[in-house]
């Protein structure tokens, strides 16, 4: 079994890959884990590590805003 790549493991280039498609409307986190092998809490460790304070938390409102609107969302 593969071992599952921590975010701090990652370059420069697969990390704003993942903030460019976790900021996506169009991407689920199932998408990332398929592409980056990386699972959702690790997707929103890295966007905290990665985003401003205020733009991590918007972020996460909108996601679960939507995840409770549409049931296919992230």
């Amino acid at each position: 079994m593969p071992k599952t790549p921590k975010p701090v493991d990652l370059s420069p280039d697969h990390i704003s890959g993942i903030v460019e498609m976790a900021l996506s409307d169009h991407m689920s986190f199932a998408n990332i884990e398929t592409e980056y092998g990386i699972s959702d809490k690790q997707v929103k460790t890295l966007m905290r590590r990665e985003l401003k304070s205020s733009s991590y938390k918007a972020w996460r409102k909108r996601v679960r805003t939507f995840g409770d609107r549409r049931e296919a969302y992230k």
